[in-house]
């Protein structure tokens, strides 16, 4: 990734109050990119978005995806280079609750920001972020490919799946020559179940944890042998950046892409809960939840060969150190400690860490003479 790249550009983020969103408006905001939001509310309280004092920082557009006259409209008067979608209904369970408002927002939604970019014709380069569950679950062993089948059981998985055929079908139609309209290239993002400071969604597992550590009250698993594709933020998010990049000057990766862990960060929720126990510290347990649940995928897993031999992209937060600094973060918001400042500071080390292996991967493999 390129922080000169992104320091002149202007930069759409739908969603951007919400977890994945603000963490990707301070990093842009970080490397110079000047950011517009454009999200119906802050979704969650407490959120990493007011933790972090992005409401001073960004310029926002207050607006609902499944407005299309209001999300033609910022598009047409703010003119970005880049987009990234990122507004949805992102949880499983809710999606059983209000399966419309998760029909309306993740496939109409999406449908309205290709739809505004086909009409306004000023915009460079769209990423759609979706998610790794956009995939027919069949419960196998190895990661998925781009290429393998969409499906979903739940409203929410097939939702998303639906947004990845939506945006297929806008690709091909209207942005790749084919037909009239924007040249723009469009790609779409996949990652598995992403963790961080500053996720306070309901029914996930670690903002679950956070908030039974910080009343003090034993933490309910529901699937303990669930295995996810568990991974720190910065991760996947990273890629959608190099991504962006990559359609700048051509469409040639407009396509789908994975981003997920390596295979050792496959993990059962179990793992997680016990690796959660242990950093918090403080007596935390957790038991088993024995209510009814509806139904989740029991094993999923992604292959990212793709996203590594064609963008250069890694994981660079293993799973043992993506859990600390999530735990690091929630410590300092306990605390009382400056939010914003932490969150600079994880993307600041993650960015290094990124610089440092792309350097040696310019120098190549280096003799050592010594022995």
């Amino acid at each position: 990734m390129n922080p000169a790249f992104w320091r002149t550009k202007k930069v759409l983020i739908t969603g951007h109050t919400g977890f994945k969103g603000s963490w990707l408006t301070l990093w842009l905001q970080s490397m110079g990119s000047h950011v517009v939001g454009y999200s119906r509310s802050i979704p969650t309280e407490p959120s990493f978005f007011q933790s972090a004092r992005l409401g001073q920082e960004v310029e926002g557009v207050t607006g609902d995806i499944r407005d299309f006259e209001g999300v033609r409209a910022v598009v047409a008067e703010q003119c970005p280079d880049v987009i990234f979608h990122m507004a949805a209904q992102p949880l499983v369970r809710r999606s059983f609750h209000d399966p419309l408002e998760t029909y309306t927002t993740n496939v109409m939604g999406t449908v309205h920001v290709l739809e505004a970019v086909r009409r306004v014709g000023n915009v460079r380069t769209v990423v759609n972020v979706t998610t790794d569950k956009c995939y027919e679950n069949r419960e196998w062993e190895w990661g998925y490919r781009e290429y393998e089948p969409k499906g979903g059981h739940d409203p929410y998985s097939n939702s998303k799946a639906c947004s990845e055929l939506v945006t297929d079908a806008y690709r091909r139609s209207f942005f790749t020559g084919a037909g009239e309209g924007s040249q723009a290239a469009v790609a779409s993002a996949r990652a598995g179940n992403v963790i961080g400071g500053g996720d306070w969604a309901q029914d996930r597992l670690v903002p679950d944890f956070i908030r039974a550590a910080l009343e003090g009250r034993t933490l309910l698993v529901r699937s303990p042998d669930a295995i996810r594709p568990w991974q720190h933020v910065l991760n996947p998010l990273s890629g959608y950046l190099l991504l962006a990049e990559s359609l700048w000057n051509s469409s040639e990766n407009a396509t789908g892409w994975n981003f997920g862990p390596d295979d050792a960060d496959a993990r059962p929720v179990r793992w997680i809960a016990d690796r959660l126990v242990t950093l918090w510290g403080d007596g935390l347990r957790w038991e088993l939840d024995g209510l009814p649940q509806p139904h989740e995928a029991h094993y999923l897993k992604l292959d990212s060969s793709r996203a590594r031999s064609r963008l250069s992209w890694v994981s660079r937060w293993d799973l043992d150190e993506g859990l600390s600094r999530t735990v690091d973060w929630f410590r300092a918001y306990r605390d009382g400690g400056d939010i914003r400042e932490v969150a600079l500071r994880q993307i600041s080390d993650h960015q290094a860490l990124e610089g440092r292996s792309a350097a040696a991967t310019e120098r190549g493999p280096q003799m050592n003479n010594g022995a």
